[in-house]
């Protein structure tokens, strides 16, 4: 949930990753990855339906006031592989809706328990995902035990298994629970009030050891952001591994694709809500026991979250189907991405293309972009220019975010690329060669 590259996969030293460290020998991992759109509901739409936010109908956040939806008719991921007769589990942050639009078998998330624990507490998290293959096993043991009963043909195999899940970390909490600070940092940590998660032993950062990305102003509040931010990181990197390990555990390893990717970009100005590349580049780790001649190696390809939906798709063998929705009845709808299984093996020569869009974030936050980026050229199209660009409450009410604004105010240096006027209004049309 709004992570980032602060990973020693993506060549971060400093917050220590030794879990995805492991993910990342067993996988390809990919350069240039990214959501088509910057913000957490839309984003997790597109990537449980394969569609666009403009055309799925997640428009903004799905939560309380917000209340955006994906259109009735959408036929989602979760949905199809139900059909298909895939198990399919979700343990953490949801955030989409309808239900009837993204069922899943197994459900622990925010819809019926706390967030905190279902998205941060890694042993908790843990004990879901043990119960989730414990079902599963079951399931298969009760179908077994029905078919001896009735003399009916006899399956040993069990039906396959899809299961999403979406951890809380690294999202800021500083906005909704401040006492846990900014970024949760301190919850479970075993401090005085903060509770114990029982397998998390948290890591510290200082902000003299953070490595500041070129896109966040380099000061003290940043820094000590940062750093709340890297304890975060290590938490979600113990919990990635405590789920591996069940899956071990479970006996499942080598017959499971694994796929590990964020929703947008980082918590900080220049990143989630933006289209710029801060905003949208995701890191992606693609893991198949089925593909080994790449493990451990780098892809250039350009991809997208929109690529999730069909490879998983490709994986279950499963078709999409043909249907339209109701604002073009007469057009089927068809997906935009592709299966990344064929990258598994060798490396695509013109895979160098993808495609964002962005409406809003939170209600009030209309400010819709569409942005094109191939190979070195960045294109966006700003369409409400003329309006500033608006600012969403958890990053508004961050250290970081204060303390640009308290420096502009005192004119004092901001230490970032550019001023807050510059940020607020922007140019019709921006063009980036990343070469230069």
């Amino acid at each position: 949930d709004d992570a980032g590259f602060e990973t020693e996969v993506y060549n971060n030293s400093v917050v220590h990753t030794p879990h995805l460290r492991a993910l990342a020998q067993r996988s390809l991992v990919f350069s240039n990855a990214f959501t088509s759109v910057s913000s957490c509901s839309p984003s997790r739409s597109t990537i449980l339906t394969g569609l666009p936010q403009h055309q799925n109908g997640m428009y903004g956040l799905h939560q309380g006031v917000h209340h955006f939806n994906s259109f009735d008719g959408v036929q989602s991921l979760s949905l199809l592989l139900s059909q298909a007769n895939v198990h399919t589990g979700i343990i953490g942050k949801k955030h989409v809706g309808p239900g009837s639009v993204y069922p899943f078998d197994f459900a622990y998330t925010e819809e019926n328990s706390s967030v905190l624990q279902v998205g941060r507490n890694i042993t908790r998290i843990k004990l879901l995902v043990r119960k989730f293959f414990q079902t599963h096993k079951e399931e298969a043991f009760e179908r077994r035990r029905k078919e001896e009963e009735n003399k009916d043909n006899i399956k040993d195999e069990e039906r396959p298994f899809f299961l999403y899940v979406a951890f809380h970390d690294t999202h800021r909490c500083g906005h909704s629970q401040p006492q846990y600070g900014a970024f949760c940092e301190k919850f479970g940590n075993g401090e005085t009030g903060m509770g114990r998660i029982p397998d998390w032993t948290p890591e510290y950062y200082t902000p003299e050891q953070v490595k500041v990305p070129p896109f966040v102003p380099d000061t003290p509040a940043a820094r000590a952001d940062l750093a709340a931010q890297y304890t975060t990181v290590s938490r979600l990197d113990q919990g990635i591994g405590l789920v591996l390990q069940e899956l071990r555990d479970a006996g499942y390893e080598n017959d499971t694709l694994v796929i590990y990717s964020s929703d947008n970009g980082i918590p900080f100005p220049n990143g989630r809500t933006n289209l710029y590349r801060s905003g949208t580049a995701e890191p992606m780790l693609v893991s198949s026991p089925e593909h080994r001649e790449r493990w451990g190696d780098t892809s250039q390809a350009y991809v997208s979250l929109l690529d999730i939906t069909p490879t998983i798709l490709d994986w279950f063998t499963v078709p999409y189907p043909s249907y339209s929705l109701p604002g073009s009845p007469t057009t089927p709808v068809h997906l935009t991405g592709r299966s990344l299984l064929p990258a598994l093996v060798t490396e695509p020569s013109s895979w160098h293309t993808v495609y964002a869009s962005q409406s809003l974030h939170e209600v009030t936050m209309y400010y819709p972009t569409r942005s094109v980026h191939q190979g070195a050229y960045h294109l966006l199209h700003n369409l409400h220019y003329r309006m500033p660009f608006p600012i969403d409450q958890d990053l508004y009410v961050s250290p970081t975010f204060q303390d640009l604004l308290n420096r502009s105010r005192l004119s004092e240096p901001t230490h970032w690329f550019k001023s807050l006027q510059q940020y607020y209004y922007r140019e019709r049309w921006e063009l980036f060669d990343s070469r230069s």
